[in-house]
């Protein structure tokens, strides 16, 4: 994907970053996750290229905006567009760390429409790719990383989310004397940040929604990270009625591990996140006197690049502030 493609999508999911940042902290999650919908989407059609989202707030029926299906843009290059514009809506409402405005865009034809249900995944840095799998017990996977990373199971740090359905997986975990890092919230975040140094983090197992699933493969591939998923619609209370309409509607086998590639069918695609609140992977929306800075990270598929932006957006009379 074109360079600067790209930076005119950052600049989307810095503005959905500034706006749900004013309500970090304010217990309003759906009034955070609504502001940076309408600007991420404002921003979007701003932009001189036929996008299409693959990866949104729902169904047509489900959502006002950035709904599955819908055209953005002043038309040009066709894109497909995945979006979290909130990842982490309650680490937003509660100003925790790590939660995140996340943008994939790839070639028209290249993001899996993924069913709005429930993904096992496995997500893991460059290196474990070919040494683990996503129907490999814990153990394995487990002592998988601990070998390409040399160092003692005992200092691998595996991150899960908190939830009930993970009890079994946890006490696997727990069994082989790794660590576990358990998060409230932003599956995203803790899939991708296997691959970025310094986050702490160096598996991530667990289910979650698909449609994140497929967020975090165009970031992971984008660096030679390693994801995997299998669809789960027995966790969905509307499993069932979802699995039938996947049956007529999939691209892929839905009972079948999905790679990378299945997911994200091009090595032009790239992965962008901007921080809302603090986080160890990329810093929150500040306002300094009058400067809005922001911090973001870019991956890009098609020249392997990661890349760290700080951007900072002045007024009159305002400074930057470092």
């Amino acid at each position: 994907m074109d360079i600067s493609r790209i930076m005119q999508v950052l600049n989307v999911a810095e503005k959905a970053a500034i706006a749900a940042a004013k309500w970090n902290g304010k217990g309003d999650k759906k009034a955070a996750d609504q502001a940076a919908t309408e600007a991420m989407r404002s921003a979007f059609n701003q932009i001189d290229f036929s996008g299409r989202i693959v990866i949104g707030e729902g169904e047509r029926d489900e959502a006002p905006m950035l709904y599955i299906g819908e055209e953005l843009g002043r038309g040009g290059e066709a894109i497909d567009i995945a979006v979290d514009p909130l990842e982490g809506t309650n680490l937003c409402a509660y100003n925790r760390p790590n939660a995140l405005t996340t943008i994939a865009i790839a070639p028209k034809g290249s993001l899996l429409f993924a069913p709005d249900t429930y993904m096992w995944k496995i997500a893991a840095g460059a290196g474990c790719a070919g040494r683990v799998h996503i129907d490999a017990p814990p153990a394995q996977n487990v002592a998988a990383v601990a070998d390409v990373l040399g160092k003692p199971v005992a200092e691998v740090n595996v991150c899960i989310l908190l939830r009930d359905r993970h009890k079994e997986l946890i006490d696997a975990i727990r069994a082989t004397g790794a660590r576990i890092r358990l998060i409230d919230d932003g599956d995203v975040f803790g899939a991708i940040a296997t691959a970025v140094p310094d986050t702490g983090i160096d598996l991530y197992l667990g289910s979650g929604g698909a449609p994140e699933g497929v967020l975090a493969a165009a970031g992971l591939k984008a660096i030679g990270g390693v994801f995997m998923g299998r669809l789960d619609f027995s966790i969905d209370p509307h499993g069932a009625e979802k699995r039938e309409r996947a049956l007529k509607t999939a691209e892929i086998d839905i009972d079948a591990p999905l790679t990378m590639d299945m997911l994200v069918r091009s090595d032009e695609a790239a992965f962008i996140a901007c921080g809302v609140t603090d986080g160890e992977m990329v810093s929150g929306v500040s306002d300094i006197g009058g400067s809005i800075t922001t911090s973001s990270i870019i991956m890009n598929s098609y020249d392997k690049t990661v890349r760290f932006v700080r951007t900072t957006r002045m007024h009159e009379g305002s400074k930057i502030h470092f």
